[in-house]
């Protein structure tokens, strides 16, 4: 099991920016994936960005439509944090925000999830 603790949300102006941390921590898998979630009030909750390591390419991200060119996930190296760079943010980007871990190619109902963090953009 792998377990995941978020921090970094809070408030922030429109066009500001947020930098969000998930430690990593438990049995890691050489193929994976992780990335971030997030669920505003009365909505699904919507892949954000993600990494997937398939043993071969390592880190590939990709991102969801409404964030590409604003957010940017990365980390180190496989057990260091994972960071979600957040800016040009926009009232739209208020929710909770959550990190996901599978130790498979593709998430799934199985995966870790951390206890997420709030993130509020307002004037």
């Amino acid at each position: 099991q792998v377990q995941l603790v978020e921090t970094g949300g809070g408030l922030a102006q429109p066009g500001g920016s947020l930098r969000l941390s998930c430690a990593v921590s438990g049995r890691i898998l050489i193929v994976h994936r992780v990335g971030w979630f997030r669920q505003a009030p009365g909505k699904e909750r919507e892949m954000v960005a993600s990494l997937s390591n398939n043993g071969v390419e390592n880190d590939v991200p990709n991102y969801g439509d409404s964030v590409r060119g604003r957010f940017t996930i990365s980390r180190d190296n496989v057990k260091s944090p994972v960071y979600l760079q957040m800016n040009d943010l926009k009232p739209e980007d208020t929710a909770v925000y959550y990190c996901r871990w599978s130790n498979s190619k593709y998430f799934g109902p199985g995966d870790s999830w951390g206890q997420g963090t709030q993130v509020t953009v307002s004037a």
